[in-house]
């Protein structure tokens, strides 16, 4: 494709432009307090950085429909993850090595520069060649100027399925990791290091995870005061009954990586969301916090999802802060969401009863605590009371097996997820409802689980809590929440 295609194909200034007369987003299905596009289809978060005074957010983004295809980089910036500058065109397709798309990278400061690492996505007659390239922020362009390709072609015992680069810095020496497909069809995460300015092969990073799906996307490594967490979207596990129940899934290992020996001592693959509309997630420190955005969606269910009829698709989640304890991650919405708060909290709650209604904002924060006393199954529903449909979160304390069960609704995806949680004498939820996304933080943030819900009227959503026999006690703070402010350039 010549570069006047290309031009004529991705005018960023009327992309701007349309994006601009898309906000503020107006249908009753977009979302306030969570990253979404007037148009087109969002992926991957890519990018995440700090630089001048700002967080910078990259994501995959096609501006020209609704399918995997023409990807792009999009853009948005903020100092406070409420306030936030109107997303615009930052990167697309504009030569021979990435002609069929900028795929998934990160970003990183260096020599007083944003600098962004992609997969450059190359396609002839259905062979795929990727490369990985380096691109420079220009803030006052509000566009990556693109700069030199520094790995040029996946290397031995790999197949073309090489990508989504990702940076980090150990032992004083600067790294990149990549997802990565082995010719035996194995998934894998492999190490280029940064020597005499020129990036050079390493090697594959050694784990216990010798046969774990065809294919690692997207693999951040995070190197913690606490440990090393390698972050990781495997394709190709076999459903089980109480994980890995998502078409792919996203998660963790967390231990000690040798960069010298590649080996990465590490313990069991965790999930990072139980929910049904989670993958490809990234994250970055700041300042001592590891805050990490995935894409709401998943990947070959584009049906699934209503607003696809309507010239979009998917959403980024809140920003969430990881913490790492005896070996696994902890998850907590930012201290800044609270910013989101309009007013007060109202409190609700009773003690020795079956059930309890609490009517909900258009947009609400739900902290709950259910003692369960003699109860033994627990019921917390979101209750569409004009049209009957409902999701359920169902707690089993024989079992020890919370419930996700959308089959109550009657648009975008249904189906149930199951997962093991621990409960004592309560449980805990802390729960954010925007107008269809839906993310919730399991007993202080030891599970999270990420969703979507599309009712088919606006109606408020009633919060229900039933039992199969008296409950000790319900507490719950409610709070109305406001949306995300949007500034032009």
């Amino acid at each position: 494709m010549a570069n006047e295609a290309f031009d004529k194909a991705f005018d960023k200034e009327a992309i701007d432009a349309k994006v601009r007369e898309g906000f503020p987003l107006q249908h009753r299905w977009h979302n306030d307090f969570h990253l979404e596009m007037p148009f087109g289809l969002v992926n991957d978060p890519n990018g995440l950085s700090w630089y001048a005074g700002k967080y910078h957010i990259f994501f995959q983004w096609n501006p020209l429909g609704v399918e995997h295809k023409h990807k792009c980089w999009g853009h948005v910036e903020t100092a406070d993850f409420v306030h936030y500058r109107l997303p615009e065109l930052a990167l697309w397709p504009s030569d021979v090595h990435d002609k069929d798309g900028c795929y998934s990278g990160a970003g990183f400061v260096e020599d007083d520069a944003l600098r962004l690492v992609y997969t450059c996505n190359r396609k002839e007659d259905g062979v795929r060649t990727p490369a990985q390239r380096l691109a420079t922020w220009q803030p006052e362009k509000g566009i990556a100027v693109k700069d030199e390709i520094i790995i040029e072609h996946e290397p031995r015992g790999v197949t073309a399925h090489f990508r989504d680069p990702s940076r980090f810095v150990k032992d004083g020496r600067e790294f990149l990791v990549l997802g990565a497909q082995t010719t035996e069809e194995k998934g894998r995460a492999v190490l280029y290091e940064k020597k005499e300015g020129a990036w050079q092969l390493a090697g594959e990073i050694e784990t216990e995870l010798s046969d774990f799906g065809y294919m690692w996307e997207c693999p951040t490594l995070l190197p913690l005061a606490e440990g090393d967490v390698l972050l990781f979207s495997p394709q190709g596990l076999g459903a089980e009954a109480y994980r890995w129940q998502n078409l792919y899934q996203s998660g963790y290992v967390a231990g000690k990586l040798d960069v010298d020996s590649l080996k990465l001592q590490h313990g069991a693959f965790h999930e990072l969301d139980q929910g049904f509309d989670f993958y490809a997630p990234q994250a970055f420190v700041h300042e001592g916090r590891a805050i990490l955005f995935g894409w709401m969606g998943m990947p070959e269910r584009e049906a699934e999802y209503p607003t696809r009829e309507e010239g979009w698709l998917f959403s980024l989640t809140m920003p969430r802060e990881l913490r790492l304890a005896d070996g696994r991650l902890f998850y907590a919405p930012l201290e800044e969401m609270k910013a989101l708060r309009n007013g007060a909290a109202q409190k609700f709650g009773a003690s020795q009863v079956e059930e309890l209604g609490q009517e909900l904002a258009p947009k609400s924060e739900i902290e709950l605590e259910v003692a369960f006393g003699e109860a033994q199954e627990v019921h917390i529903d979101f209750a569409y009371m004009e049209t009957g449909e409902y999701m359920r979160f169902s707690y089993a304390r024989r079992t020890a097996v919370m419930t996700l069960d959308r089959t109550g609704m009657r648009l975008g995806g249904r189906g149930v997820r199951r997962f093991r949680l621990a409960v004592r004498d309560s449980l805990r939820l802390h729960i954010y409802q925007d107008k269809t996304a839906v993310e919730v933080f399991f007993q202080d943030g030891e599970e999270a689980a990420s969703f979507f819900v599309f009712p088919m009227k606006e109606e408020k959503p009633k919060l229900v809590i039933s039992a199969d026999r008296k409950l000790e006690r319900i507490e719950g703070s409610l709070w109305e929440l406001g949306g995300f402010t949007w500034n032009a350039r």
